[in-house]
Order: structure tokens, then sequence, then C-alpha cells
């Protein structure tokens, strides 16, 4: 079998890097072949060699063939080799890494974070949500010896996720955005979440020199995190940064912020991002660039720079409508915050369109009712249900409100309806596919 030292130095000597997917070769990269329920990558491990890769590292002996020994790499489990080799990578550069996870808001805390740090640094990030046992080493072994820090966003979903991760990744600083009710179906309750999410807290304790990001304003994440060494931020004057929002009524949020060292020092910020629910996102990001030394005039002008990422918090104008496209994710915590946000925007005319949250396990009925309760509360003009689980919530809870099993369905509705001149709110899961009903808003 092929040991780690081995496997490093190869991969030094190869400089297209390193691919795992065999439909996107890249001339002189190492080919790694993983396992999924429904493919094997060692299969193709001899075609991607001749697509031109230098290597192929492969945990199967059968698909080697006689005399082509030495372009194999041998392993026992190719998931856990490229994760061994990932750590190599990082702990060889040595590349200061924040690790940043949380149950919403990680993504747009990375982009932030990117925004902001590179206005001093070479920053390497995660790319799109790539945050989990094969994107977190993909990224680390796009490190660098330029780079002169990382970013990497780590996901989870079961319980022990993010300590597989950070074992890989080892972050020097860590940012926590919150604990909510996400994946339920897989962590079993809000508590599992957080033991989860604070396996990030966990590790920066084993780690000399290790800090953190921590909001001071969620007293769970302050208990999590005691007794390590933070730079906070949130809305109290006691924070090292101390932010408050200015403006949540118009399409996209301001906010002002100072550092705790320099109060007289005031500086307002108007952002591309929708909701008031993003200040911690971009304190934390502040945070960051105050503790590494980033002018506050950089700061300010990384987070106006920052243009949210499709599905995610973005306003958009459909020329006969604005709609607040926000369908990347959702579950309980970020669906109440975008609804009681939306409900403090300015507009003559407002319709809620809003798809089942995934994964919640028992808690589903619940939630959809109670998310439900809400919406209806808020007094929006029109309410537009999508999925089986708001279906049912509908039936249960005797409201009046227009709803469709699939966004297929409900286009139909739409298209019926022909909104204009409304500004509109897409929430729900990712799978519920919401983003296909913006051509016709």
């Amino acid at each position: 079998m092929t040991d780690v030292g081995t496997l490093y130095r190869t991969f030094l000597s190869c400089p297209g890097g390193v691919v795992t997917d065999s439909r996107r070769l890249v001339p002189g990269a190492m080919f790694i072949a993983l396992k999924g329920g429904n493919f094997d990558g060692n299969l193709f491990a001899a075609a991607a060699l001749e697509g031109g890769c230098s290597y192929a590292m492969v945990d199967d002996p059968g698909v080697i063939p006689p005399g082509e020994e030495g372009r194999f790499l041998l392993v026992d489990d190719g998931l856990e080799a490229l994760r061994m080799l990932a750590r190599e990578h990082r702990r060889a550069l040595g590349t200061k890494l924040i690790g940043v996870t949380g149950t919403n808001g990680k993504t747009t805390t990375k982009e932030l974070l990117r925004a902001v740090l590179s206005r001093k640094y070479r920053v390497l990030a995660t790319e799109g949500n790539l945050n989990n046992d094969i994107g977190v080493p993909l990224t680390l072994l796009r490190l660098r010896p330029e780079h002169e820090l990382g970013i990497i966003e780590m996901g989870a979903s079961h319980p022990g996720d993010i300590r597989r991760l950070v074992e890989v990744a080892e972050p020097d600083f860590g940012v926590i955005t919150n604990v909510g009710e996400a994946h339920l179906q897989g962590f079993g309750s809000i508590e599992g979440v957080a033991r989860t999410k604070g396996e990030l807290y966990d590790f920066l304790r084993t780690r000399k020199g290790a800090e953190v990001f921590l909001n001071a304003d969620d007293v769970r994440l302050c208990g999590m995190a005691a007794g390590l060494p933070a730079v906070t931020y949130g809305t109290t004057e006691q924070a090292g940064v101390c932010g408050e929002t200015m403006d949540t009524s118009g399409p996209c949020f301001s906010f002002r912020w100072h550092r705790a060292d320099s109060p007289e020092e005031i500086h307002d910020v108007r952002t591309h991002l929708i909701g008031g629910y993003n200040l911690a996102n971009v304190l934390a990001a502040c945070a960051a660039g105050v503790r590494l030394g980033v002018p506050d005039e950089d700061i300010c002008v990384g987070i106006e720079s920052y243009v949210p990422i499709q599905g995610r918090s973005r306003l958009v104008d459909t020329g006969r409508n604005r709609v607040v496209a926000d369908a990347y994710n959702a579950n309980p915590t970020s669906m109440e915050a975008a609804l009681r946000n939306f409900a403090q925007m300015d507009a003559p005319y407002k319709m809620a369109v809003l798809g089942d949250m995934k994964e919640l396990g028992e808690a589903s009925e619940n939630e959809h009712r109670r998310i439900l309760r809400l919406a209806v509360s808020l007094g929006f003009d029109r309410l537009v249900l999508v999925g089986p689980e708001f279906a049912s919530a509908l039936v249960a809870e005797g409201v009046s409100a227009s709803c469709g099993t699939d966004a297929r369905a409900v286009g139909g509705m739409l298209r019926e309806m022909n909104p204009e001149g409304c500004l509109i709110l897409l929430k729900g899961s990712h799978s519920m596919d919401l983003e296909s009903l913006l051509p016709l808003l």
C-alpha cells in the first residue's frame, strides 16, 4: 500500500493538482478514485490516465492493468487517503486557516470573510458549498505557497461530521454563525446540532494559539466557547466589534459599526444583502478584519462590494416584480428570520411563496404548522405554499392559502395569477426548486 509520504511527493509532482471526476480531467493531475452509493471511481482510473492524468490513486487492486503499476497508487481507502493527503499538504504549508460552520449563514459569512480579508491578504476560500468530507480536502489541496490565509467552510448533517473535518483542516481560527433547527432528522435535536457544531470549538481548545470570532449576543455560543480566546462581535457595547442595523425597510440593509478600542470612529455601511438577520454575518467579517489588521476603510469596502450568490438573500428585479430570492436552503430558524424581515420591507403588495423544509424528521409536522401560522399572522397579501408538508399543515391549521404539490404545479397557478408590481419572497429548501419560478414572476 502507498504511504502518505509517497502520496504527497507524487501530488507535488502533479502540476494539474487533483481531480475526482473523470468527466473533468486536467492534464498532469492526480486522479483520485472515490466510491459512492451509485458510482465507483476505480472503474474510471485507467480512462483518467489515458485522458491525460499523470497518476491514479485507487483502492481496488483489480483495476490496475499488468505492467502499469507505476502510474497507480494503491491505498486501503480512497476517501481516507484523500483526507490524509490534504492534511499533509495543510501541515506542510502552515497557512493560517479560519474554519466556518453554523446552521444558517455560513456560506454568506465565508464570502464576507473572503471579501474583507482579500483587501489585505492573498486568500483561498471554499468554492460554492464544497464543505463536506470530499469538498474540504479538495479545497485544502488547492492551497499554494502564495496563499496567506484560508477560509474553510464546514457543513454537517450528522453527529461527528465537524470533528472529521477539523481533524483534516486543523483551523487556527473558528466561527460558528449560530445553532438552529436544521437536519434534525440526522441530529435528533437542537442539542445534537449544538454538540456537532461545537466540535469546532473542541478542536480549537487543543490547538495552541487558536482563537474564535464569537457572537456576544448569542448566549448558547458564548457558553459553548467558554475558556477560548475570543474576538467578540455583536450589538452590545461590550463587544470588541459593535454594530447596529440602520435600515431593513429597503431592498438592502445598512448597518453601523465601530471597534471597542475606538468607539468615536463610526462606520456606516450599505450592503447588497437582503435582511437585517445578516447583521451577525457582516459583524463576524468585521471582527476578523480587525483582528487580522485590515484597515477599517478596507473592511467597509469589502462588505459593500460583496454581492450575494444565486439563491442566497438576493433581490431580483424581474421587470414586473421585485423578488427576494432566498431559496438555496431553508429550515425553521432561517424561514422565520426571512418572514419577519420580509414583513418589515415597504411595498404596496406582498406575496410569500414558501416551499417545504427538508430533513426535519419527527419535528417536521409541528415546524411546518408553526411557520404557516407565523406567515398567516404577518398578513401578507397573498400566501402560496409548495410541497406536501405545507399542504398537510394547511389542512391541519384550517387557514386559506394557495398550495401546490411541487414547483411545477405552483408555476401553473402563478401563470394564472400573473402578479405585477409585487414584492415577492421565495423561500424553501433547495430541492423544492423554487428558483425555477423566477421566470414566471
